[in-house]
């Protein structure tokens, strides 16, 4: 049987057919949906939410402990929050077979660097795969496993964001049951003490040659020869690319790309005029190569930045691509990304924006609130970073500071990371605010759920764990409640907390209106009455997509708005903005 599968749903499907028990994440664009489609196999495979990516390979690595087939799945940046488990897990190896899956972003489409983890491969020293396609990817997480047991090695599967949401053909077969081994006691194998290590350092150097020699004959890495006065050395959605715009040129195609096969690269060199290595991101293939003497153009015309796409390579090669003509579409004017109508976000981001605070901000939807018109955050680093980075600035400008700092970080992302900053705050003696932005679901990535929603991935209820009781736990005696559609106690609380001398958080609690959308809980809409407006254009600061100016008066589509009144509040004219009764 044939279907279209997304590669993040083919190495959903290949979890399942290679008999995989275990599977673990934390979302993360553009690998959210790998975890999404195993939970459609949760009766043959145990798959949960991870509170962050170190967590989800610990967990998986204990499935590997005991025997059974496991896999972690995480986007590039994820794999640094996971670095620690998984360098030493390369001198563990495994025992029931363990894939860690990359999933890059090149051209940075919702992530804040275009990092490459085929250098994680090789500082790791453990063995790659790189799918071109859906097909692949499906195959490739079968293979994995495989290669992970026989070589006694985690396995890097590595993706990208074109792999991840295109859809290629992908032929099912049947699901293949691998008895869990159990667990037996090896201390030398699985306990890196510094003598253990040692040893199995040297373990590691002998596996990489058995993985070379295995790279050589794997039979996804294979030459094609057609026109030999051009060769061309690809992986990965490259090598998709690259055979679209010069479908006559010679290629070898590397699929097995940590440890390389540099026999075949060599062979293949000798066959063929000029040699090119065409990849994404960093010249990670074409640096390998050159250090074995071989002469390769690579990044001298392939762009190191951004992601590949046929007409860039065409243009690397001088080739001219058939020009499609476009109906010309009327003019519409640019809009930037924004916060939905009603985000619970909106409002402490226009509050903050108008008390001048020094805000660090985090990952999430709410890192929208550094955009206009609400211009209210100043830094995002990464997952967990708002918190330490107020800390920091914190103590080096002291009280000497005419602006006061504040951190804020959602719910999912505080789980994730922003417990252990907190603790920092309080036993180093800081004074930072902090505000939780609850919303009660990771709903950056669609809507995952977290350890604060009662939910697990598979659907069964579980406890709640509310961040108050984690705050308080944490140390810190100042800890309050808001809901932010409430303009006066927002800015209350805030401008009041920012001058306390100790540790304060503040929690501002709403569902995700999307949330309340699915299940419709959302109030009445707002309307303006153009006989009170006075087109002072106040409520455009919030950054509502509810709301534009109309001739010269405030105008609320209905059809966006989803009656959170923060817009009446800021009306400086009573009963300018008002609420629909019913539904005419």
């Amino acid at each position: 049987m044939k279907v279209l599968l997304s590669g993040n749903e083919a190495v959903a499907r290949g979890a399942y057919e290679g008999g995989c028990r275990f599977a673990a994440a934390y979302p993360g664009t553009p690998s959210t949906e790998i975890l999404e489609n195993i939970a459609k196999y949760k009766d043959v495979i145990y798959c949960e939410w991870s509170t962050n990516e170190k967590v989800a390979l610990e967990v998986a690595t204990g499935a590997s402990f005991a025997g059974a087939r496991a896999l972690a799945a995480m986007k590039h940046v994820g794999l640094n929050v996971a670095a620690d488990p998984f360098f030493s897990l390369s001198y563990i190896g495994s025992t029931g077979g363990i894939i860690i899956v990359s999933a890059d972003d090149p051209g940075m489409h919702s992530s804040q660097n275009e990092q490459d983890n085929r250098h994680y491969a090789r500082s790791a020293k453990l063995a790659m795969l790189e799918p071109s396609d859906s097909q692949e990817a499906k195959e490739f997480t079968i293979l994995g496993f495989e290669i992970s047991e026989d070589f006694d090695t985690p396995l890097l599967l590595r993706l990208s964001t074109r792999l991840c949401h295109s859809k290629t053909v992908v032929e099912l077969g049947e699901r293949k049951e691998v008895p869990v081994k159990g667990y037996e006691k090896d201390i030398k194998k699985r306990l890196v003490l510094p003598a253990h290590a040692r040893l199995r350092h040297i373990y590691v150097e002998e596996r990489l040659k058995k993985l070379s020699k295995f790279s050589e004959q794997f039979e996804y890495n294979k030459m094609e020869f057609n026109d030999k006065s051009i060769g061309i050395i690809s992986s990965g959605i490259a090598y998709q690319y690259a055979k679209e715009v010069l479908p006559d040129a010679s290629y070898l195609k590397l699929s097995f790309t940590y440890p390389l096969p540099f026999k075949l690269i060599e062979k293949f060199s000798k066959n063929v005029k000029k040699l090119y290595v065409i990849e994404e991101n960093d010249p990670f293939l074409e640096m390998e190569i050159k250090a074995k003497g071989i002469n390769v153009i690579g990044k001298e015309i392939i762009p190191i930045t951004g992601e590949l796409n046929p007409s860039i390579i065409s243009e690397a090669f001088g080739k001219k691509r058939k020009s499609v003509t476009i109906k010309k579409m009327p003019s519409l004017s640019p809009r930037p990304p924004a916060l939905c109508p009603g985000c619970s976000h909106t409002p402490v981001f226009y509050t903050l924006n108008k008390l001048k605070l020094t805000v660090t901000g985090d990952i999430g939807c709410y890192t929208l609130g550094a955009l206009p018109p609400l211009n209210a955050i100043d830094t995002c680093v990464e997952m967990g970073a708002s918190l330490g980075n107020a800390f920091g600035m914190e103590k080096v400008l002291g009280e000497k500071s005419d602006k006061k700092i504040v951190a804020v970080i959602g719910d999912s992302t505080f789980f994730h990371s922003g417990i252990t900053p907190l603790i920092n705050i309080v036993y180093n003696k800081g004074t930072s605010t902090v505000i939780i932005l609850d919303n009660r679901i990771t709903a950056m990535t669609g809507h995952q759920e977290h350890p604060g929603t009662g939910k697990t991935l598979m659907g069964e209820d579980t406890v709640t764990i509310n961040p108050e009781d984690i705050v308080k736990a944490c140390g810190v005696k100042h800890v309050f409640t808001v809901d932010p559609y409430n303009l006066k106690e927002l800015k209350k609380v805030i401008k009041r907390e920012v001058e306390r001398k100790e540790p304060s958080v503040i929690i501002a609690r709403r569902p995700c209106i999307l949330l309340l959308i699915r299940k419709r809980e959302v109030g009445k809409p707002f309307y303006v009455d153009t006989e009170e407006c006075i087109g002072c254009k106040i409520c455009l600061q919030l950054g509502c997509p509810a709301i534009s100016m109309k001739n010269e008066k405030a105008y609320i589509n209905e059809l966006f708005c989803v009656g959170c009144g923060v817009c009446a509040q800021l009306c400086p004219i009573d009963n300018t903005m008002i609420q629909r009764e019913n539904d005419s």
